[in-house]
């Protein structure tokens, strides 16, 4: 059920008569205030949680504003103004406005509902022959967008396409304008699929290219790229996500670029992350898996086990980027083959208490153990199994923990039926019963686990095939 919401005026105005009226200090104000909505169901998420600042408006009397707000009436008020002055004063401004719309969504919610969009995408016009102002007014665009990218019109996917295409060579620019992108594509399908037509794929795989030494703008792009490939935006029926991870692969080189750009950051965590991922949402197709693994994917994937199995992060992103490519049943062979199963287990192992990891590794051996006897048997044999019933046991509560392990007992068993036993007597079967009774949402993935490992499971028939209403 909706909640009733408030505007920002109606809330301050609670505040000022907590303050006039009851003699309330502004720390006392506010909170009464907030708990006075919270109480009547109230949703506060849009609503500057602050007490207004003093100010002056043009004639010189008294005001209050919050700050977020001075800032963009000082922009306003600059913005016709062309002297050396009035610029470092506009960049200034921009920086302020940038801090205030960093604080949380409801300050830029308030900014963008003052006009502060058309406001900002002109400071982004007129300081295209100043890196500094570009700059400037990018961070104040990718800071007011962030949360809200239906704010993003036309006109301004234009000009972002035209100033990276104008400091194509600029990392810093090119970073903070790529940030401004992913913002604005994040769960609206429309300014993914107008950036793409705009040309902004071909700008992110060649930044990629010209400074694979950069760590900062590496992991930027590979992030603008990995986000045109969601499929997010509930508005719509369908994406364009597939064929963007297609555009992206075939059209742009882009899994040859990554793998060559992961060869330049062994050090850094943050950036081989970054470029996992991307790599796991552009796996989309057989020969795309096949092609991480010939261009040496799987070969550093199996290094960063090996030497960086201590950042629970990275870990996490590399067991995604092997489950990817290991849907190719010869990358599958590729990765037992090359020791991975041992590497994924210890590193489940060292980080049991971590329910990403441990969901994302189950999910790696069950990838692996699909169709594929021989690897269920090494699987097996080099404790996959017990580190899966394990993580069961450590996170009762994470139901996609109890899921994907409940998902590799069922891969293994289906393919060696023998497994059913030693299974059993690690503990399975009541993991499974009490996932079952916790997570009822997903009742038949835990019956179909419980009935392939041979227990006895209720399972109930839905539909009798009786004419009329379903028979329960």
């Amino acid at each position: 059920m909706a909640r009733r919401r408030i505007t920002q005026e109606t809330f301050d105005a609670v505040v000022k008569e907590n303050m006039d009226d009851f003699e309330m200090d502004p720390d006392d104000a506010l909170k009464d205030a907030v708990e006075q909505f919270d109480s009547q169901g109230v949703d506060l998420t849009c609503i500057v949680k602050a007490v207004p600042v003093t100010s002056e408006d043009k004639q010189g009397d008294q005001m209050q504003v919050h700050e977020v707000l001075q800032a963009l009436e000082a922009l306003k008020n600059t913005g016709d103004i062309t002297t050396i002055t009035a610029e470092s004063e506009i960049i200034s401004d921009l920086k302020r406005f940038t801090e205030q719309c960093s604080i949380g969504f409801a300050q830029r919610h308030l900014a963008s509902t003052k006009d502060a969009y058309p406001v900002i995408l002109s400071c982004c016009k007129r300081s295209l022959e100043d890196k500094e102002g570009v700059i400037a007014s990018l961070s104040a665009l990718s800071a007011l967008t962030n949360g809200q990218p239906d704010l993003l019109n036309a006109e301004g996917q234009t000009l972002l396409i035209l100033i990276l295409n104008k400091y194509r060579e600029d990392p810093a620019v090119t970073s903070i304008g790529f940030r401004t992108i992913r913002h604005c594509c994040l769960k609206h399908e429309q300014n993914r699929q107008d950036l793409v037509k705009g040309g902004v794929l071909p700008l992110l795989t060649g930044a990629i290219s010209r400074n694979t030494e950069c760590g900062e703008l590496v992991k930027e792009a590979c992030a603008t790229l990995r986000y045109m490939t969601f499929d997010d935006d509930i508005r719509v029926a369908f994406g364009n996500a597939h064929e963007h991870a297609k555009m992206i692969v075939q059209d742009h080189n882009a899994l040859k670029i990554i793998t060559a750009a992961a060869k330049a950051h062994v050090d850094n965590f943050s950036v081989l992350s970054e470029l996992c991922a991307t790599l796991s949402r552009l796996a989309v197709r057989n020969e795309y898996c096949q092609d991480i693994c010939d261009l040496g994917g799987l070969k550093f994937m199996m290094t960063l086990l090996v030497d960086s199995y201590e950042s629970q992060e990275l870990v996490r992103q590399v067991f995604c980027a092997l489950k990817a490519i290991a849907g190719n049943d010869d990358v599958k062979d590729a990765v037992v083959n090359a020791g991975g199963v041992p590497l994924i287990v210890i590193a489940m192992n060292r980080h049991m208490g971590n329910p990403h990891v441990c969901e994302q590794g189950s999910a790696c051996l069950s990838v692996l153990a699909l169709r594929k006897p021989k690897n269920c048997t090494v699987i097996m044999e080099n404790g996959g199994t017990l580190a899966a019933v394990q993580c069961m046991r450590t996170h009762p509560d994470v139901v996609n923990v109890q899921r994907q392990s409940c998902m590799l007992l069922r891969n293994l068993v289906s393919s060696m039926e023998h497994f059913c036993q030693p299974i059993l007597a690690m503990g399975a079967q009541p993991l499974i019963a009490q996932a079952l009774q916790t997570h009822g949402d997903l009742g038949d993935v835990f019956k179909a686990a419980l009935r392939d490992l041979g227990c006895e499971v209720e399972l109930k028939e839905l539909w009798t095939g009786k004419k009329g209403s379903l028979t329960y």
